[in-house]
């Protein structure tokens, strides 16, 4: 798909495996603006759309809160308008920091949950 490329909003969440229901809630709050819509009201979205959507969808696991993606999405759209603003960089580079610590909690939990099932695997 080329970047002018779209597709309906049905498209979209079979490529991302959100719900059609997940994507309109998204859109409300703004979090994920389709690109376009139809002469008929319907939502466009581009590649570009899909990969922030994908973006979304991996903050998920990580327990972020809607509120702090739309915050994180804030800071990434700031950083794609000037790249080379170093407070925009040095706070990006926290969030990948919290980022690393909440995979991190992640990664224990798994491997408590897999200590729990070859427990019960001897039993």
């Amino acid at each position: 798909m080329t970047a002018t490329t779209t597709m309906h909003i049905g498209e979209l969440a079979e490529r991302t495996g959100l719900s059609l229901r997940t994507i309109r809630h998204y859109d409300e709050i703004g979090i994920l603006k389709p690109t376009g819509r139809t002469e008929g009201g319907f939502r466009l979205y581009t590649a570009e759309d899909e990969s922030r959507l994908l973006l979304i969808r991996r903050m998920k696991p990580l327990g972020y809160s809607l509120e702090e993606t739309g915050e994180l999405l804030e800071l990434i759209d700031a950083l794609a308008e000037d790249p080379g603003d170093e407070r925009l960089r040095d706070r990006l580079e926290l969030v990948r920091a919290e980022a690393a610590g909440r995979r991190d909690r992640l990664r224990a939990q798994l491997e408590a949950a897999d200590d729990f099932l070859e427990q019960l695997g001897r039993r």
